[in-house]
């Protein structure tokens, strides 16, 4: 056993790391750790178990009693700032991307190689972008591609169009010729993808002009309420649902609930929830609607007295609440660090015979950690098992990233090294939680490469977490090495990371350094940070 668990641990780092005095964070908590010897007792039993065999959950419950109090509320809201985005992206039965629709409603059947074209390894795709991105103009691609030996196909049409996905005029230009040479006449899969990529790049009246031009579908309308939506534009979301009629395209509750979706997603709860109830004549209240806005108050807004107050309306409008509705609630409690209410919903979920998912359990398992009850934690991973689910990434992350939170790097590492034994892979949000921890440069380092072995980044945002976390040790060195790190993986810093590293090297006294730094910023046409400009000119705070 204790050689399988060095081999997990060890795999983790190169050789030229696996002999290195001292070993990187990553692994030295684990082989110093005493309970890297007996893995039955990983953790110390100081910790109060609540949720033991012979501990009822109604009982756990007392011991965190929190009143229904404007100043719990208060704290509460003031907690949930520091809580990062959702921990698990399979919780909520309703999208969050702009990208759904499309992603869902142009899956293709098994039996249609059509649904090849997200991965294309045709030659004529390659060629196809390569001719369009080395012609000067639209006539001369056109003439490239008519005297090619490439052959037009509807699948053709679109792996170049979702290859070109943000470079949109390239990717019309791909259209238009399929269109021109009438090969997109008998379907309408490359006009919806097309459509799709048009919205998402805000190109709005190109969208509406394909729109005007294909037999408007359900579809092609609920891709424009979603990119409206993204857009910070609820009112043309709204106007295009209200036009489905006009365009002969049945606005259903399926419909509705997409437009609800959209605009919780994008922050616009409130006006969601006022739609859902000024229309409930047209679109009588139901549990998937209430289901929708309690989704946007507890997990896209998070806010604790919202997502109350929309639990209480749902008994005043005799809707009773469903698995659905009990998940997105304690999820809610779980980010704000309410453990009482949490344990009391899942009390009553199963009392009212809803089976809790994982989601539910996930959740449970992050405020229990985040409560300092890792041991009541552990039980209930153990429970996920006994229950016959299976524990995924999401729910060693939910262990994982509360006690890097904490601090408590060692027993994270541990938990890790379960998780790599459980056959799963860390994700970005493990690297992520993980970086802001390793106080080394050697275990950042490997860090970076294994994010970058398993696909898992390391993006902008891992940076920005990596300078500021050097800055807090007073180590501006390492910032800079990092700050040379980032162009090896060519990752192309954007105004926060310069605002970022020149901000931290002029507080620590590397002026010079951070001279250089912002008049590269400002070469490179940023837009000048007013601080930073006070700073250098001698006016501003000191640091």
């Amino acid at each position: 056993m204790i050689n399988q668990r060095f081999h997990l641990l060890l795999h983790l780092l190169p050789n030229h790391l696996k002999t290195s005095q001292p070993p990187p964070l990553l692994v030295r908590h684990l082989l110093l750790h005493p309970s890297f010897l007996s893995p039955s007792s990983h953790f110390s039993s100081n910790n109060n178990s609540y949720l033991s065999s012979t501990h009822s959950l109604s009982a756990t419950a007392s011991h965190f009693l929190k009143p229904y109090s404007s100043s719990s509320s208060s704290s509460s809201s003031s907690s949930s700032s520091s809580i990062r985005p959702p921990l698990h992206p399979n919780l909520f039965h309703y999208p969050t991307r702009t990208d759904f629709q499309f992603q869902e409603k142009q899956e293709v059947d098994d039996d249609d190689d059509d649904g090849k074209y997200k991965n294309p390894s045709d030659k004529n795709t390659h060629l196809f972008i390569k001719i369009l991105r080395q012609t000067n103009s639209d006539e001369q691609s056109m003439d490239f591609l008519y005297k090619s030996s490439i052959k037009p196909t509807e699948t053709l049409i679109c792996s170049v169009i979702w290859e070109l996905r943000n470079e949109w005029e390239l990717g019309f230009l791909a259209f238009n010729w399929g269109h021109k040479i009438g090969c997109l006449s008998n379907s309408t899969k490359a006009w919806i993808l097309m459509i799709w990529v048009l919205g998402k790049q805000r190109q709005f009246g190109v969208a509406w002009s394909l729109i005007r031009k294909m037999a408007p579908s359900q579809n092609a309308l609920l891709i424009m309420i979603q990119s409206y939506a993204a857009a910070g534009k609820p009112n043309k979301a709204i106007q295009t649902f209200q036009a489905m009629e006009k365009f002969r395209v049945t606005a259903d509750s399926e419909a509705f609930h997409t437009l609800l979706c959209a605009l919780c997603t994008y922050g616009d709860v409130e006006l969601a929830e006022e739609l859902m109830l000024t229309n409930k004549k047209l679109f009588p209240l139901e549990i998937e609607s209430f289901n929708i806005i309690l989704n946007g108050w507890s997990n896209i807004s998070l806010d604790e007295v919202e997502a109350k107050r929309v639990w209480r309306e749902m008994s005043n409008y005799c809707i009773t609440p469903n698995a659905v509705s009990f998940t997105h609630m304690i999820s809610c409690f779980s980010k704000v660090g309410n453990l009482f209410d949490s344990l009391r919903l899942y009390d009553q979920m199963k009392k009212r015979g809803w089976s809790p998912g994982i989601s539910v359990y996930n959740s449970l398992i992050y405020v229990l950690t985040r409560e300092s009850c890792l041991k009541d934690a552990l039980n209930l991973l153990e429970k996920i098992k006994e229950v016959g689910l299976k524990a995924d990434c999401a729910t060693y992350n939910s262990i994982i990233i509360p006690l890097c939170e904490a601090k408590k790097s060692d027993e994270a590492c541990i938990v890790l090294a379960d998780m790599i034994r459980e056959g799963l892979s860390p994700t970005t949000a493990t690297y992520h939680a993980l970086v802001e921890v390793e106080e080394s440069l050697i275990g950042t380092s490997e860090l970076l490469r294994q994010m970058k072995k398993t696909g898992c980044g390391p993006y902008g945002e891992t940076f920005i977490l990596i300078f500021n976390k050097f800055f807090k040790f007073h180590q501006s060195a390492n910032v800079l090495k990092m700050w040379m790190e980032m162009r090896r993986l060519e990752i192309i810093p954007d105004s926060a990371h310069y605002k970022v590293v020149v901000a931290g090297l002029a507080k620590f006294g590397w002026m010079k350094k951070a001279r250089e730094i912002y008049d590269e910023m400002k070469k490179l046409g940023f837009a000048d940070d007013p601080k930073l400009k006070k700073l250098f000119q001698g006016t501003g705070k000191k640091w």
